[in-house]
């Protein structure tokens, strides 16, 4: 897959868990849980493209059916980011859906709330993470409220707010979050981080026994 974007670029080389320890040692927050992959291999990284989803009124302006208009605004370098976490029992997220995004070469989705048409996106092997499933339609029951508005994944101290063009890398540890004016900084640290424990991962294939890689060393990684 191409970028125009380095900061992807280099995302797509790391993986969530050493992006995570970055924010740590950063002080700040990001990681989010409890959102699984269900479709799709391998991590995603990208931009987001953002939408929320709930009972109510749509935004004015033609009718659309929840989705399109981020479908039509995202590419390779974004994924769409969807919260629906309202309750309701409906999908944010189905198979035509999925259908449209990888026809526009979306990385993938990140949706807070039921996806719909899971077998849809495995066949299509579209990376999706998702809360949970449902076979509720959205007609009549929920409706897109926004797009390109600040939404929030994860529950309690995982809550992260996500605002459009924000960078996220997801893969079947977490999805994590890292906001566009902090992603240079976490970036250097992810790669400094990340090479530190390929530097301990040689060592230990070599011979090293695990308790003296994983010492002192290993404890204080984050505040190094």
């Amino acid at each position: 897959m191409t970028t125009n974007d380095p900061p992807v670029q280099r995302l797509r080389r790391l993986d969530a868990c050493a992006v995570s320890d970055a924010l740590d040692k950063l002080g700040l927050r990001g990681a989010v849980s409890g959102l699984p992959q269900r479709s799709g291999k391998g991590r995603i990284a990208g931009r987001a493209v953002t939408m929320k989803v709930g009972p109510g009124q749509p935004p004015p302006g033609p009718p659309l059916h929840l989705g399109c208009r981020a479908i039509a605004l995202a590419g390779p370098d974004e994924i769409i980011v969807v919260e629906q976490r309202s309750g309701v029992q409906a999908g944010c997220w189905g198979g035509l859906l999925t259908l449209g995004a990888q026809v526009r070469g979306v990385a993938g989705v990140v949706a807070d709330g039921p996806l719909r048409d899971l077998d849809e996106a495995l066949a299509a092997d579209f990376p999706v993470f998702a809360r949970s499933l449902t076979a509720r339609t959205a007609r009549g029951r929920v409706v897109e409220l926004g797009t390109q508005v600040p939404v929030t994944l994860g529950v309690g101290d995982d809550a992260t707010v996500v605002n459009p063009g924000d960078y996220l890398i997801a893969d079947r540890s977490a999805v994590v979050v890292v906001a566009a004016a902090e992603v240079e900084r976490v970036l250097d640290a992810a790669e400094a981080i990340a090479a530190k424990e390929a530097a301990m991962a040689k060592a230990i294939l070599a011979g090293t026994p695990i308790a003296d890689v994983m010492g002192g060393a290993y404890e204080h990684l984050l505040s190094d």
